[in-house]
């Protein structure tokens, strides 16, 4: 006879308490997806640099710099808190409680070993969550995918922009910046 095993799912109120009570640490690299704790890939050299530069590109152009959340949390629904690189938060989003999907303009991941993990684990969930608009930074690809138009399966639009093309957000019309500025030297 088989044994049967119950897979226990944490909610992200319980995984929250694990970070506070001191069980995950902050510099552990986990995020919360359907219910389990992920460990997130290393992160490269390619990645910081980009991570750097989106930064100082988006302080600059969104209206209000305590609006870009870098590398933190945001709660999709119980079960699921994923940190991506970047969330551009709504102007008065409540400071009191994890960001949700209605908190959210632009979400950012920047990928190098992470790219098929982002591209088919978390871009259907922000999708799914409603998330209006998502990039995809493809480091190793040289190009920027821009998500729009969400679903319950994914995002319906999606353009590819290379080296030499301007990416424009299409929640922040501010936003419009280079490719080759984000991807820095080939």
């Amino acid at each position: 006879m088989a044994a049967s095993f119950t897979h226990h799912r944490f909610t992200a109120d319980e995984y929250e308490r694990m970070g506070e009570v001191g069980i995950l640490h902050e510099d552990d690299r986990v995020e919360l997806i359907d219910g389990e704790i992920v460990q997130m890939a290393a992160i490269g050299i390619k990645h910081v640099f980009c991570v750097n530069r989106l930064n100082g590109l988006l302080t600059q152009i969104v209206e209000n710099p305590s609006m870009v959340s870098v590398q933190n949390p945001i709660r999709l629904w119980d079960h699921t808190e994923p940190e991506p690189d970047f969330a551009v938060l709504r102007d008065g989003a409540p400071e009191d409680v994890m960001p949700s999907p209605d908190d959210v303009l632009l979400v950012i991941e920047v990928s190098d070993s992470s790219l098929v993990y982002d591209r088919t684990v978390k871009f259907p969930r922000y999708a799914r969550a409603g998330i209006a608009e998502a990039w995809l930074v493809d480091l190793e690809g040289q190009r920027i995918e821009r998500h729009t138009d969400p679903g319950t399966t994914g995002y319906r639009l999606i353009a590819i922009l290379e080296r030499g093309d301007t990416l424009a957000s299409t929640m922040l019309p501010a936003i419009a910046i280079s490719v080759d500025v984000v991807l820095g030297k080939p």
